[in-house]
């Protein structure tokens, strides 16, 4: 039982990190005074979500594997989309 109960926790932080990540980059705003911080922030954040996903993954079962693929891709399009603004900045 208590490895179900920490592969779920796992789960749940994985989930919960990439939902502050994303909430971050939404309140981002290119031409604030503070974007150089809340880029920072939001690249630790982003790494950080990582490595919960990634911690997820070892325990996973294959419908949280999905969900864990899919928090992925969305961490990486956030930031394919920061890089591409910050080329223009």
């Amino acid at each position: 039982m208590p490895y179900n109960k920490d592969e779920q926790q796992a789960f749940q932080a994985a989930q919960q990190g990439t939902k502050e990540a994303v909430n971050i980059a939404s309140s981002i705003v290119a031409n604030d005074p503070d974007y150089a911080s809340q880029l920072k922030h939001l690249r630790k954040e982003v790494g950080e979500a990582y490595e919960q996903i990634q911690n997820a993954l070892e325990n996973a079962t294959e419908t949280q594997y999905d969900q864990l693929q899919k928090y992925e891709q969305d961490l990486r399009k956030i930031m394919q989309d920061v890089d591409g603004q910050d080329s223009f900045s």
